[in-house]
């Protein structure tokens, strides 16, 4: 996606394998997407390449999206950070009172198989605005400074997406954000007790909601209705289990014809557990721990604090999303409704997932070489660094007009004779 010779020696590891990884995932999803669909499909005489065929679409598009980023300066993105939220919340806004009801929840704008799913595009506004606003101001340390502008962002967006409803999307914003104010220096109590509010607030809605109450319900006793509420946390257990060490074999799957609820979106790592077994499973959760560390390596080499905070940003948001849906299948987190990155089908996922890989590929590209466009003024205490006069070594620079004052007086008592 990028020229290789532009690319860092140190790096070049990491850019190949996210590379290499991205490739795999994407031409792998495209086979589990069409083994998914394609015999229900025939059994209800539709085309059973039609779901490939769009997935391959919005693979295509990604990848040229992709590229383009991958050849821009990531710093360029610090500047459209305020538009990207603005045209988010509006986005998010609007599907919830023109959005199509799908399966109860309204998530997508448009029509036909061109649909726009805007809680993908708040993802990606809110991990450039977080990243750019941690480069340029210390880390929050205490909850005051947390709430406010981060907190206050973070929880707007959580209540639109929550009202569609999307309960994995909201948890993959906190999960996302909460690593990048680690990254920055946010003390872990502080982000301990954050999580604490935030995990109280969403058991008290939990409670409140009877769909959300239902769901958390079935996630603790699946099994109590396994032909109605919990027939798809059980036929996913059933789908991973009959799939033995090696699997029935691909396209072999029986769960997806018409058992399975989603087997193409949400339910997909069951599919993959069926037909591919224990090793299909583990090889795949083994890519996303290769993503996670390339994306972690491309942040700590990072000179730049936007960049540093934006690899971050991003790592966890793939990997976080994938941990998200792999602990909702096999039955250690209720069900979101969110897809397996790369794998599941989706267009917005998909495109916007892509998106996200070539601006890593900058990063590795540019990250490590280029010059901070904003300095990184957070130490370690938390506390912002003082500027350097002449930008070598010399004093520090006098904050207020009172030490101006006793400085140059200072300096006139010098230079008597």
């Amino acid at each position: 996606m990028s020229r290789r010779a532009a690319v860092p020696k140190a790096l070049q590891f990491e850019w190949n394998l996210l590379v290499l990884i991205t490739v795999a995932f994407v031409l792998f999803g495209l086979i589990m997407v069409y083994s998914a669909t394609s015999g229900s499909a025939a059994l209800g005489g539709s085309n059973p390449t039609g779901y490939l065929e769009r997935q391959g679409l919005y693979a295509l598009v990604g990848t040229i999206l992709a590229i383009a980023a991958a050849r821009s300066d990531f710093r360029k993105l610090r500047h459209l950070a305020p538009s990207l939220v603005l045209t988010a919340l509006f986005l998010c806004l609007a599907v919830l009172a023109i959005g199509e009801r799908i399966n109860g929840a309204r998530r997508w704008i448009g029509a036909g198989s061109l649909q726009l799913q805007p809680s993908e595009l708040a993802k990606l506004a809110l991990v450039i605005w977080t990243a750019a606003y941690l480069a340029r101001t210390p880390a929050p340390r205490t909850l005051k400074e947390l709430a406010r502008p981060v907190g206050a962002l973070v929880g707007l967006f959580c209540i639109l997406v929550l009202a569609e409803p999307d309960l994995g999307t909201a948890i993959t914003i906190v999960v996302m954000v909460g690593a990048m104010l680690l990254v920055s220096g946010t003390p872990i109590p502080t982000l301990a007790s954050g999580y604490a509010i935030v995990f109280g607030l969403a058991a008290a809605a939990t409670w409140a909601s009877p769909y959300r109450k239902a769901r958390l319900l079935t996630f603790l006793d699946p099994w109590k209705d396994p032909l109605g509420a919990g027939l798809q946390n059980v036929q996913a257990l059933i789908s991973l289990g009959s799939g033995g060490v090696f699997g029935r074999g691909l396209g072999q799957g029986i769960e997806k014809l018409h058992y399975l609820p989603e087997a193409h979106t949400d339910m997909i790592f069951a599919v993959v557990g069926e037909e591919l077994g224990l090793v299909g499973v583990t090889v795949l959760v083994v890519g996303y721990c290769a993503f996670a560390y390339a994306g972690l390596r491309l942040a700590l080499s990072c000179k730049d604090p936007f960049g540093k905070r934006l690899a971050a940003g991003i790592t966890a948001l793939v990997t976080g999303q994938a941990a998200i849906n792999i602990a909702a299948v096999v039955g250690l987190a209720p069900l979101t409704g969110i897809p397996l990155p790369f794998v599941s089908y989706g267009g917005s996922s998909l495109v916007v997932t892509l998106a996200c890989v070539g601006i890593l590929l900058n990063i590795a590209r540019n990250g490590a070489t280029v010059a901070a466009e904003v300095p990184d003024r957070s130490r370690r205490d938390g506390r912002p660094r003082r500027a350097r006069a002449g930008g070598g070594g010399g004093a520090a620079r006098p904050r207020s007009e009172r030490d101006v004052r006793r400085v140059a007086g200072s300096r006139r008592s010098a230079a008597r004779p």
